[in-house]
């Protein structure tokens, strides 16, 4: 791997460890040093940072404070 891939993982640290669960990214690298933009994409999947992923967590937790007022008025009745 290039001295300047490894410290782009180096100086992000979720990165290197999005590398450590993935072996096959060390292989990708060091052929491709060019693949870091794809290694980004590949990891906001892996850690749910995409914007779909975002919006689906925020409508999970919208219909779950919706079920909690829809109980919560179950309840005083």
């Amino acid at each position: 791997m290039e001295t300047s891939t490894y410290q782009y993982l180096q100086q992000n640290p979720k990165l290197a460890n999005f590398v450590r669960y993935n072996p096959v990214w060390y292989r990708y690298l060091s052929r491709d040093p060019n693949r870091v933009r794809e290694l980004n994409k590949e990891s906001k999947k892996f850690y749910g940072k995409t914007f779909p992923q975002q919006v689906e967590k925020v409508g999970n937790q919208v219909q779950m404070v919706n079920m909690l007022i829809q109980f919560a008025g179950a309840m005083k009745d």
